[in-house]
């Protein structure tokens, strides 16, 4: 049962360490409107990762008795994996924040939970992400609903967990962020996430 939380922390992990349009959203926030705001932004980055996971794993398991689904959701996953570590390699250096074509510096505070539901909501690779995570769960087939549970749970609360500490940190993170580090974790996560899309792939085809 350890196990499984400690997998879904160490994707959390992983998912973390993404260079992308929420990073940088909560970065910027963070230094123009104060930890209180980016946290609530964060919560609802949160909100929008439990529902795609909701969406994701039950839609998975309505067809998850089909032998013939198992092997192409086993070989789709691998792949969408090994296509978002293709894409972090081959990803150039952003010289300045991307907030995913959202204009920040006109919403007030109490928009903040929607903002954050809604940059990370509409990037489809956060679904495919999801996808990706379902798949990978349905092949899981020893484990339990709590195991599960707790597979999830690890992922999203390290998730959120190290939002807040980017948006704690943010003043002294920034003079860090340069386009040579970014480039330097994109190789990195490009690196993993080949690794777990081509493992996913070996298990599919050993099943088969």
């Amino acid at each position: 049962m350890g196990n499984s939380l400690l997998e879904g922390i160490s994707m959390g992990l992983l998912l973390s360490v993404i260079v992308g349009p929420v990073f940088f959203t909560l970065i910027t926030n963070s230094l123009e409107k104060g930890f209180r705001y980016a946290m609530v932004l964060a919560l609802g980055i949160l909100c929008s990762d439990t529902l795609y996971v909701i969406l994701t794993y039950f839609g998975i398991r309505i067809l998850a008795d089909n032998t013939l689904f198992e092997l192409v959701l086993g070989y789709v996953g691998g792949l969408i994996l090994v296509g978002f570590g293709i894409s972090s390699l081959v990803k150039k250096s952003i010289d300045r924040p991307n907030t995913g074509g959202i204009e920040l510096s006109t919403h007030k505070k109490r928009t903040a939970f929607a903002k954050g539901f809604s940059i990370n909501g509409i990037n489809p690779f956060v679904l495919l992400f999801w996808i990706s995570i379902a798949s990978l769960v349905s092949m899981k087939e020893s484990w339990s609903g709590t195991q599960v549970f707790l597979y999830y749970s690890g992922i999203l609360v390290t998730v959120f967990c190290i939002d807040l500490l980017k948006a704690f940190v943010a003043k002294q993170l920034s003079r860090f962020v340069t386009p040579r580090l970014m480039g330097i974790l994109n190789k990195a996560v490009g690196f993993i996430m080949i690794f777990f899309g081509g493992r996913m792939i070996w298990m599919t085809w050993i099943i088969a």
